[in-house]
Formats: structure tokens, sequence, C-alpha cells
């Protein structure tokens, strides 16, 4: 006589379709979460506008040059020396995309060198 074995019995997808269900309602909660703008909000464009970099910005172009509001300096510290009291404790740079990361470096070092308290990079978009 065999024995016979055991009839497998149909695995329980109902708890793995209630724990996705509830992972989906857990989303759907999450993600508005956040007060809706008014209706008849219209938000600003700026698909137009052209980005300048700030007036107070040393300019760092891709060989190195460095300019400040469109005349050549000769250092960062020559930068640095023409600031005036107040913007000296947060100097911006605004760098090339295609400057090397070392000259980036050495720019932020001489600065924070002579006496720059925060040194603080102007990318695309915070223009």
């Amino acid at each position: 006589m065999k024995r016979r074995l055991p009839e497998r019995g149909r695995e329980p997808t109902i708890a793995l379709i209630n724990i996705v269900f509830l992972m989906l309602i857990f989303f759907l909660v999450a993600g508005t979460l956040a007060p809706p703008l008014d209706a008849d909000l219209k938000l600003v464009n700026t698909a137009d506008l052209e980005g300048t970099p700030p007036a107070d910005a040393l300019v760092v172009h891709a060989d190195g040059r460095l300019t400040h509001q469109g005349a050549p300096v000769e250092s960062a510290t020559a930068f640095f020396a023409l600031l005036p009291e107040e913007a000296r404790a947060r100097v911006r740079l605004v760098p090339d995309r295609d400057l090397e990361a070392k000259e980036l470096v050495s720019i932020g070092r001489a600065l924070r060198a002579a006496g720059a308290e925060q040194v603080v990079l102007i990318t695309e978009r915070g223009l």
C-alpha cells in the first residue's frame, strides 16, 4: 500500500493583496499631505528670464580666468580685498561648468585663507 502524500493547499494570496492595497492607500495619502494651492493663483513664469550672476560674485571661467563685474581680477585674494567689509563674510563664486575641480578648490581655499567665513557656489538653478 502506497503512502499518500498530503495535498498542498493553495498559497494565501489574500494576505499579499491586502498588503499591496494598504501600501497603495498609504502612498495616496502621503502624496496629498501638502495643502493645495488656491485655484485662482497664477505662478510667475521664469522661462524667459536671463540668468545673470550676482553683482558681488567672483566669476571663474573654464580656463581659470577670474572676473568681477566684467573686469579681470588678478587673484582670489585681490578680489577679496575689493569687497566691502559687510560682504566679506559670505563670498560668492560663479564657476564655469568646465572648470577643473582642483582649480575651484584652490580658489575656495585662497578665499578662506584671505578671511572669508563662507564660500558659496552659485549654480545654474541658483541664478
